[in-house]
């Protein structure tokens, strides 16, 4: 400690989710590890403000993350020159966005990170990355601001098809199992408004990314149908390039704090909460995600 005050993570995700869920967990063991640890509910979700609710914002989502890191450094006990983050899922991507942003956050974690306006714009795996796609898209959701603006989407789909991608089947074992269910979280509910991350599929996170002076770790699973965001990112980081990013920037000028740890055998869901045995929600952790690794790095760059 330095003159009695401690450094201090906020966390947030995943995209979705509510702060009982992953990012509670997430925070919970941080503190475990000596870090004061805030864990949130972003904007319009879970027990925060905001109407309409379960709208997503570019803006207000990065904004979310540095009105954490206002409160904490604001905290006696809190060292203000000593905060990091750690995104989950979706959040992975706009706490690299925060970062980018905002100097006061020293150090970093996205773990089994989307980035959500690529996913957004491109859809799954780029499969819709054209101006036709696009537009078909935006004229749908033009259409749906007019005759029902309040409908929502759904949340993880229940009962699952017997076709359903098996990343579908994690989720549902995750958000609709005694595992990882909450009354307040979208994905085991509803989900988002139809129109709820509208503005996400023309807007792009990552593009300043290269230029995050502090330390980032990005954590991904060996087995996530995710991982191409994360592997992307780190990349586009720390070469100035990287496939599905359209501009090539400048190389990182501080590469060395930039770390890519690709967990094995692991899946998207599995870093949410450390993977469990089979059925969904019953058993033992499996423990696939790295604490001690968590804490090494934010004790070596919260200093």
């Amino acid at each position: 400690m330095v003159n009695g005050k401690r450094p201090a993570l906020a966390v947030s995700g995943p995209f979705g989710a509510t702060k009982e869920q992953s990012s509670g967990l997430y925070a919970m063991k941080m503190a475990e590890h000596g870090f004061i640890a805030l864990a949130f509910d972003p904007s319009f979700t879970g027990e925060s403000s905001g109407e309409p609710r379960r709208t997503a914002s570019p803006d207000i989502n990065t904004e979310d993350f540095m009105a954490a890191v206002d409160f904490l450094s604001k905290l006696p006990e809190v060292d203000a020159n000593r905060i990091g983050i750690i995104g989950i899922c979706g959040w992975g991507g706009i706490a690299l966005n925060a970062a980018a942003a905002d100097t006061r956050i020293k150090a970093t974690v996205a773990s089994t990170m989307y980035d959500m306006t690529r996913v957004s714009g491109n859809g799954y795996f780029d499969s819709a990355d054209t101006e036709e796609a696009r537009h078909e898209a935006r004229v749908a959701l033009a259409a749906q601001r007019l005759a029902d603006p309040a409908a929502m989407a759904g949340g993880v789909i229940d009962p699952l098809p017997d076709d359903a991608p098996q990343f579908v089947k994690d989720y549902h074992d995750y958000y609709k199992t005694a595992r990882g269910y909450h009354a307040r979280s979208g994905n085991s509910n509803d989900g988002w408004r139809v129109i709820g991350t509208q503005a996400y599929s023309n807007s792009r996170f990552l593009y300043y990314i290269n230029e995050i002076r502090s330390a980032v770790l990005i954590m991904h699973g060996a087995d996530a149908h995710s991982r191409y965001f994360g592997e992307a990112a780190y990349h586009y980081m720390v070469d100035g390039k990287a496939d599905g990013y359209k501009t090539v920037v400048a190389p990182n000028p501080c590469p060395e704090n930039k770390e890519l740890l690709i967990i094995p055998d692991a899946s998207h869901c599995d870093l949410y909460d450390g993977g469990y045995t089979e059925p969904a929600g019953q058993g033992e952790p499996k423990n696939m995600i790295p604490w001690d690794k968590l804490a090494e790095f934010f004790n070596k760059n919260l200093k």
